[in-house]
């Protein structure tokens, strides 16, 4: 059994990729422990995200055992392709196996949406149309209106390497052809994105909803504990 005093989340990374788990770290606030597990995603194809679902439960129950006070699975993909109602399933059986609260990335972000009172979004990705459609299809099963979901044409294990100067001129692009949108949807943490958030939100007029913001303000209110970040969009400051 390991403790923190505010509490130790269970951190479920879908890929050996650094970078986001650094940053979730870095600003998760003071007294909050994380104890990392990787799955180790490496095509981003459906199938791949399907044959995970295994290594996910496992994980969960090794979290489990050891204690933590919330499980969190990363990725939206992985959850994704069983669709919304598919991954509540999945949720509830762990939950009510390992007695932890589960959250996932999905999860999380239509929460988000919902407390922003978010019903309209654009949405961009790193992904082909195929799996474009698969998340569409997921938030339009909850309740979302998904105005576009556009992907960046890059390979899966490349995203890391775009900068924030290309990741700004897709994402406005895809914006702008959509301006009635409430919200822009950044999938996928493989984006370094954190610089680029602040420009989106001040250029468009709209939050960015990502997935490190969401996770921290997840975990945070979980947790119940309220520590606004600036710097890194409107959902971190304001922590609604």
């Amino acid at each position: 059994m390991f403790e923190s005093w505010r509490g130790v989340v269970g951190d479920i990374k879908p890929t050996h990729r650094p970078g986001s788990l650094e940053e979730f770290i870095r600003l998760l606030p003071e007294g909050i422990g994380v104890i990392p597990l990787t799955v180790g995603i490496r095509s981003g194809t459906e199938k791949e995200f399907h044959d995970v679902l295994q290594d996910y439960k496992q994980k969960a129950a090794e979290l489990a055992d050891l204690g933590v006070n919330l499980i969190h699975i990363g990725g939206a993909p992985p959850m994704m392709v069983h669709g919304f109602s598919g991954e509540d399933k999945i949720v509830k059986e762990l939950e009510a196996k390992h007695k932890v609260p589960v959250s996932t990335s999905g999860k999380s972000q239509t929460d988000v949406m919902r407390a922003l009172g978010i019903k309209r979004f654009v949405g961009v990705t790193y992904f082909n149309e195929n799996m474009n459609e698969i998340f569409s299809r997921y938030f339009t099963e909850a309740g979302f209106e998904v105005a576009a979901m556009e992907g960046i044409d890059v390979a899966f294990k490349d995203v890391g390497r775009l900068s924030g100067e290309e990741i700004y001129a897709h994402t406005k692009k895809a914006f702008l052809k959509h301006p009635d949108a409430q919200a822009i949807y950044m999938l996928g943490s493989g984006w370094r994105l954190l610089k680029t958030v602040r420009l989106l939100e001040q250029d468009l007029q709209v939050p960015v909803i990502y997935a490190l913001a969401c996770k921290l303000w997840d975990v945070q209110r979980k947790f119940h504990v309220r520590e606004p970040v600036k710097g890194y969009g409107r959902l971190l400051e304001e922590l609604p």
